[in-house]
């Protein structure tokens, strides 16, 4: 790659340094086609570490800002910087300096790329006057875009629902750092017999792992509702790995559940890799990142149809689909998935091995070259 090409120089303009997105835009980075500048609205302070979802005061342990060149908006000009780009990249349109990049890429004609986690399942635009306004409103920033980065399934959908052409859209796959998760899962399966000890599992039990933050649509409640029948002599273990506002009607729910408060980037594979099964019971989830990771750490995977990815990565032979909210079918899904947790694990690894930051550039670069086609 690059030769004598010139690089095309990217501006990603985001609300604010992801965890999830540290290690994706170092890869980008790095390649040599891309000159990449990412924009931040805001960096966290102390007090903007405390994280809602969760309840609690979040400091993630994994770089946030490494590997590629980054500026926060207070600290330059963002008409400038918006100038001096071949392309603009936005994420999302939700914020003031996003929407505010977007009428400057206009009047300087520069094109944009807009990749969102939008998906019907999760947002609706509703009915009568007021989803009326939202498509009206959504049409506004969807004319103004040159190309779209689609996640998956569900938000393509979405944007051809709302009139984008589909020789607009690329495939820009969410993903997680695959092989940093499935590194460290391999790792801590030499220490799992020590783990499944330390947190009073017995060695021949199977565990169920929810991780993640404790909200009423996420449904954790539900995963309790569909254990009970399980329960019994040498029965699975339900592990929470997590917290949120939940916390304290989860515990009564399910005294004998296992609670490990929260976990950090670095100590989530370990937890991966105890489990038989991981489950993402949500209602109106836009994606669901842990389910790449727990697919990484080669864990069979159970989520409700009101999961983005569930189209995308969950088949009959890595996991289960279940109607979301039904307690019996989330239970039946945990019977059969827990009976064949190991082939399916190594089922989920083959599915997500191609659903990676590899093809996470494929298709940013594929868009870069068609928007520079065009110009």
């Amino acid at each position: 790659m690059g030769g004598n090409t010139i690089a095309t120089k990217l501006t990603y303009l985001v609300s604010h340094p992801i965890q999830y997105q540290a290690s994706l835009l170092a890869r980008i980075a790095a390649h040599g086609d891309i000159n990449l500048r990412v924009v931040f609205e805001r960096t966290s302070s102390q007090a903007d570490h405390f994280d809602s979802g969760f309840g609690r005061t979040v400091e993630w342990d994994v770089p946030l800002r490494e590997g590629y060149d980054s500026v926060v908006l207070s600290d330059t000009d963002l008409q400038t910087e918006i100038a001096d780009a071949d392309i603009v990249w936005l994420h999302g349109w939700q914020t003031p300096m996003l929407r505010h990049a977007l009428m400057l890429a206009r009047q300087k004609a520069v094109p944009v790329l807009m990749r969102g986690e939008n998906c019907d399942l999760a947002m609706p635009d509703g009915w009568g006057p007021k989803g009326w306004l939202k498509r009206f409103y959504l049409s506004r920033i969807f004319e103004q875009c040159q190309g779209f980065l689609a996640i998956g399934t569900e938000n393509e959908n979405y944007y051809r629902a709302r009139g984008v052409s589909a020789s607009h859209i690329f495939q820009m796959p969410y993903a997680v750092d695959n092989d940093t998760f499935a590194d460290k899962a391999l790792k801590a399966a030499e220490q799992r017999a020590s783990l499944k000890a330390s947190l009073g599992i017995a060695p021949e039990q199977k565990v169920v792992l929810f991780a993640g933050k404790f909200q009423h649509r996420k449904r954790p409640d539900l995963l309790v509702q569909a254990m009970k029948p399980l329960l019994g002599d040498g029965s699975p273990v339900l592990v929470f790995v997590g917290s949120g506002d939940m916390d304290g009607e989860l515990r009564r729910m399910a005294p004998e559940a296992i609670f490990t408060g929260f976990k950090n980037q670095s100590e989530l594979p370990a937890f991966y890799d105890l489990a038989d099964v991981f489950v993402l019971p949500s209602e109106r989830e836009p994606w669901g990142l842990a389910v790449n990771e727990a697919m990484a750490c080669g864990t069979a995977v159970i989520v409700s149809d009101q999961v983005g990815c569930a189209v995308d990565l969950i088949g009959p032979d890595c996991g289960r689909v279940f109607p979301a909210g039904d307690v019996r079918a989330l239970t039946e899904a945990l019977l059969h998935c827990l009976e064949n947790a190991d082939a399916m694990g190594k089922a989920a690894t083959e599915k997500i091995t191609g659903w990676d930051f590899d093809a996470d550039v494929r298709g940013l670069t594929t868009a870069l070259d068609a928007l520079k086609g065009d110009a």
